[in-house]
């Protein structure tokens, strides 16, 4: 089998993160990369589509077996519903209609979590902030596992379990890490969103109902769009902690694969992220990135170096609330 090497423990660093000081130097070197800031125009529109679509399917598969509704929830709806999620994301930063417009982007994000059947939308929003000011932050940023799950799922099989199991360990990790008050806003996004399931289930039954939910659980799981819950953060070379990805796939998912240059420009929308890679092309093109997120998903369950420990944890000072 060779030389196995398992971490037992994160990568500690006394560093800040990266993306800060490169912020500064690009704008500084290239300030015309303001303009590519503020709201997608197209987003919204784009959006509704796929809530609509999912609407449409739902009518459609309600007098289907129960094998052929997972098979569509897997092949077809969980995608639209993973896309969906990093529409969520990209609302998060406010490019739906603007930072004059918060409230419109938080209502926006509620409709935009229809079809995910579960509400997801406004605590997913009270988190990412964190994520990105407290990049790697301990007990900060709950994109980072817990010591239980780099412990514990650290041979092939588990890791492969841990990856089915990714949207249970991403919904309870935070209440674990960085448990944090209940808003207005998440009882508004649960409300509406109970209610939609039970129209739903009024009108066309229980199995569209499954439909919506199973396909988010699946595809949010082991599934190749969800490589890049593995790709962008997990260390794959000793000393990077973020990474993007070029590919096809970005096609699916508002240019998430882009990610060291989200993290660099957080507000600048997914649809203009390319740009930012083309105008500043010497700080990227040098940096390591991955080609494919199924190799990801292959390389994490099968290389016995990386593991949920392969992740770059720092101590961060609270930031003070304006």
């Amino acid at each position: 089998m060779g030389n196995r090497v398992v971490r037992e423990d994160f990568e500690w660093v006394y560093t800040e993160q990266p993306h800060t000081q490169r912020r500064k130097e690009i704008l500084a070197k290239y300030p015309e990369i303001k303009t590519l800031m503020g709201p997608d125009p197209h987003l919204k529109w784009i959006v509704s589509g796929m809530v609509f679509m999912q609407l449409l399917a739902c009518y459609l598969v309600k007098d289907l077996s129960w094998k052929w509704i997972f098979f569509w929830a897997y092949g077809f709806g969980g995608c639209i519903n993973h896309s969906l999620t990093l529409a969520i994301h990209d609302i998060s930063h406010n490019v739906a209609f603007g930072n004059k417009q918060a409230k419109w982007n938080r209502w926006f994000a509620v409709f935009a979590n229809l079809p995910i059947g579960i509400p997801y939308s406004a605590s997913f929003k009270k988190y990412h902030i964190d994520h990105h000011r407290y990049l790697g932050g301990d007990s900060l940023d709950v994109d980072i596992p817990t010591d239980f799950e780099g412990w514990f799922f650290c041979t092939p099989l588990r890791k492969l379990l841990w990856l089915f199991l990714q949207p249970l360990f991403y919904s309870l990790r935070p209440l674990y890490v960085n448990p944090k008050a209940i808003t207005r806003m998440e009882i508004f996004n649960a409300l509406v969103q109970f209610s939609i399931d039970l129209i739903i289930y009024y009108l066309w039954g229980l199995k569209p109902v499954i439909y919506l939910i199973a396909g988010t659980i699946l595809c949010l799981g082991l599934h190749p769009i969800s490589g890049h819950f593995i790709a962008e953060h997990y260390m794959f070379l000793k000393g990077y902690e973020t990474y993007s990805y070029y590919g096809p796939l970005n096609w699916l998912t508002f240019n998430v694969g882009y990610h060291m240059e989200h993290h660099d420009f957080p507000s600048i929308p997914g649809c203009r992220l390319p740009m930012v890679k083309k105008i500043a092309a010497e700080y990227y093109d040098n940096l390591p990135h991955h080609q494919s997120w199924i190799r990801v998903l292959w390389d994490f369950v099968f290389d016995d170096s990386i593991g949920p420990y392969s992740r770059v944890k720092r101590l961060c000072k609270l930031a003070k609330e304006s």
